[in-house]
C-alpha cells in the first residue's frame, strides 16, 4: 500500500494520501485548501491517478480543497449521505464501498460530531475524521452534533473493528500521528476505559469550548465543496 499522512498545521489537520503501488490509483481523504499546491504536486511526483477525494464531514475549522482538487485531476468528491452539498459530490451510506486498485474502502457511518460524519476502512486502518481522535473525540456542541450517537457508534461501530486496526484521525493537537482500536479502548479517558453514555454525556456538557475561529468561513465554503 502507498500512504502518506500530511500535516496542515493552522487547524491540525490530517490529510491522506492512499494508493495502489501498481495501478497508482488513489484517493485524497480530508484535504485543506492552503496546503493544495503541496498535495497536487505530490500526487504528480508519486504519479498517481486521483480516482476520490473523500471527506469525512463538512469541516468546521478549515476549508476543504476537494473541489479545486477534483477540477485538477478529475477525481470523484464524495462526502456522507446526510451532507447537504451544494456542489457535484457522490453521496456514500453505511457499509458502501470504494475500489482503487486491489483495495476496497468501506464507509462507516458515525454521525454524532455531526449528522453526516464518515470513518473509512481500508485494509489494516481506519480513517475517522473527528469522530474518534486520539485519547479524544470531536466536539458535539454545534453543527447538530449529538453525544449520544457519537458514544453509540464508537463503541458499537469503531470499537468492534480488530483492536490492532489503526486509527488515523482528522486532528491531533499533541503530536500523535496514530492509535489503535485497541490502546483507544483502553487508554481513551472519554470513549474507553469502560465509560458509560452518561459519563460519556456529562463530559462532553461541560467542555464549554469556543467557537471554531473559521466556522463563518469553513461552514458555508465546504457546502460548496471549498470552491470559493
Amino acid at each position: 500500500m502507498l500512504f502518506q499522512q500530511l500535516f496542515e498545521a493552522c487547524s491540525s489537520t490530517y490529510t491522506y494520501i492512499v494508493g495502489d503501488e501498481q495501478t497508482r490509483e488513489a484517493i485524497i481523504i480530508d484535504p485543506v485548501l492552503e496546503t493544495l499546491d503541496r498535495d497536487l504536486k505530490l500526487i504528480d511526483e508519486l504519479g498517481l491517478k486521483l480516482l476520490y477525494s473523500l471527506e469525512t464531514h463538512i469541516h468546521a475549522d478549515h476549508v476543504t480543497s476537494s473541489g479545486r482538487i477534483a477540477d485538477v485531476t478529475g477525481a470523484q468528491i464524495v462526502v456522507g449521505e446526510n451532507a447537504h452539498v451544494g456542489c457535484r459530490a457522490m453521496k456514500i451510506a453505511d457499509g458502501e464501498t470504494l475500489n482503487f486498485g486491489k483495495y476496497t474502502l468501506r464507509a462507516i457511518a458515525t454521525p454524532g460530531h455531526t449528522p453526516c460524519s464518515m470513518s473509512y476502512y481500508v485494509e489494516d486502518r481506519v480513517f475517522t475524521g473527528d469522530t474518534l481522535l486520539i485519547r479524544g473525540n470531536g466536539r458535539t456542541d454545534f453543527q447538530g452534533g449529538c453525544p449520544e450517537k457519537l458514544y453509540r457508534n464508537v463503541t458499537t461501530k469503531l470499537f468492534g473493528l480488530p483492536e490492532e486496526t489503526l486509527v488515523y484521525p482528522g486532528h491531533d493537537y499533541k503530536g500523535f500521528t496514530s492509535s489503535t482500536i485497541g490502546c483507544e479502548k483502553k487508554y481513551n479517558a472519554r470513549l474507553g476505559q469502560q465509560r458509560t453514555l452518561n459519563e460519556f454525556v456529562e463530559i462532553m456538557k461541560n467542555l464549554a469550548l469556543p467557537p471554531p475561529k473559521k466556522i463563518d468561513i469553513a461552514v458555508p465554503a465546504n457546502l460548496q465543496c471549498g470552491r470559493v
